[in-house]
């Protein structure tokens, strides 16, 4: 059904009309982040999910991100301005973690950069980094080339290239064993090439949820072959492909803040951006639900220091948006990433609550618990708030229910008893049933929750 919203042209025009972020992001009727087309299960969640920690797991990610290309002489320099990462050098066939902030240092979103060939950029993520990105290489003047394949979330047809990640303690034995030939050997975020069954191929190492693996594509033409041929070798490795409940979980093992509220509603600064980015967009369209509320937004924003990008910050560059008050945020962080460990007992108390309680807690759905784009929990300590969760879920690695989490440095030590508030009472949405607030005792563990066993060249 097409949006209300669609008749203004830009963000800032809906701004204005609705009375601000919050009340816009508040009353946005969307569910969570959708991950199309995949399966929710291909076998069960549980063991979809342990596949990555005892296995291999295969995730299909060709059709829920947005490929933003960048091509000419001028290409690099856009993202040297947009991302605050270390890209003074940027070789061809490298990966770079593309983290943006605002002109006053808050976090907008990140995403990952390929160089694919000279003057040759593909940004990969949600949409909000590609908005971000295209918005300056657009308007910054510069010499580049712009082509995009949305998330076939907001367009309808086929990608133009399909994206599958493997993962898990096997992985490399896998990749050894289905390549054509001899698997090359690729660096940490370096990318290589090699063919299976007669199919180009190239990959990006790395790892995830604390585990080694590869993140390959090639053209879409070539998916179905590449598919077969991964399943058909994983087979002795017990590979299990991860459907759409277990995918969005391994952001809460890996640490990694998949979707904070990005830092564009405010300021004058931001202002020609929210005039650029049309109103089918995420950032207008998508919902913002937890706990916490504040009619500010800045109360809801995240900044990249306290979510642990502050060692990739490049010090010696001066030429990226937000370099300033990055430094002073360096100087004087408030805040750290955290994992919460929900109390067993009150985890139990909430689910039975939430069927036969009157009035009934929030219903805790398995294995993510979000109900919005934007999730937002209030962390307290004795009544007082002092930080922010993000995703809350169910991790069978883990065997916990744990949440992804900001909270003020001094409460932020492992082992620390804090108090999460679970619910959202006082802002309908048909996405939310009828509930009143539960406290739910959490104990703060390191975030990530599973160190990674793959080091950075």
């Amino acid at each position: 059904m097409k949006s209300p919203l669609f008749k203004y042209r830009n963000l800032e025009e809906v701004l204005q009309a609705v009375g601000g972020p919050v009340k816009l992001l508040r009353s946005s009727q969307l569910g969570p982040y959708q991950f199309p087309v995949a399966a929710p299960e291909y076998t069960n969640w549980r063991d979809e999910q342990r596949a990555w920690k005892e296995g291999v797991a295969l995730l299909n990610q060709s059709f829920h991100m947005t490929d933003l290309y960048l091509k000419g002489p001028d290409a690099l320099k856009v993202l040297q301005k947009v991302g605050l990462t270390k890209m003074a050098t940027f070789p061809v066939n490298r990966g770079k973690q593309l983290i943006a902030a605002s002109p006053d240092g808050y976090l907008i979103g990140d995403g990952i950069v390929f160089h694919l060939e000279q003057d040759h950029f593909r940004v990969v993520g949600p949409p909000v980094i590609s908005d971000w990105t295209q918005y300056h290489a657009e308007t910054g003047g510069y010499d580049v080339e712009i082509d995009r394949d949305e998330t076939v979330s907001l367009r309808p047809g086929e990608p133009r290239i399909w994206i599958y990640q493997i993962q898990g303690p096997h992985a490399l034995a896998l990749m050894q064993e289905v390549t054509d030939g001899t698997l090359p050997e690729i660096p940490f975020f370096g990318i290589g090439s090699f063919e299976i069954r007669g199919k180009k191929v190239r990959a990006l190492r790395h790892g995830m949820a604390g585990e080694p693996g590869f993140e390959m594509f090639g053209p879409w033409e070539d998916q179905e072959a590449v598919m077969d041929a991964l399943m058909e070798v994983g087979e002795k490795y017990n590979i299990k492909k991860v459907g759409s409940l277990a995918y969005p979980t391994t952001s809460m093992e890996s640490g990694w803040m998949p979707h904070p509220v990005p830092a564009v509603y405010h300021t004058d600064e931001m202002k020609g951006f929210r005039e650029w980015l049309p109103p089918q967009s995420l950032e207008t369209l998508g919902s913002m639900g937890g706990s916490f509320y504040s009619d500010d937004i800045r109360d809801y924003y995240m900044d990249p220091i306290e979510v642990g990008y502050g060692p990739f910050i490049d010090p010696k560059r001066d030429d990226f948006i937000g370099k300033a008050a990055l430094a002073e945020r360096a100087a004087n962080q408030r805040r750290k990433k955290v994992t919460l460990v929900w109390n067993h007992d009150d985890l139990m108390k909430v689910i039975h609550d939430s069927l036969y309680a009157d009035p009934p807690a929030r219903f805790v759905n398995f294995p993510l618990a979000a109900y919005s784009t934007f999730h937002i929990d209030d962390v307290q300590k004795n009544g007082r708030h002092i930080g922010v969760g993000q995703f809350s879920g169910f991790s069978a690695n883990a065997n916990e229910f744990i949440t992804l989490a900001v909270v003020d440095m001094e409460h932020a030590e492992p082992g620390t008893q804090l108090t999460l508030m679970w619910g959202e009472e006082t802002m309908p949405r048909p996405t939310i049933e009828r509930n009143t607030l539960r406290e739910v005792r959490v104990t703060v563990a390191p975030a990530p929750y599973f160190e990674k066993i793959i080091k950075k060249d």
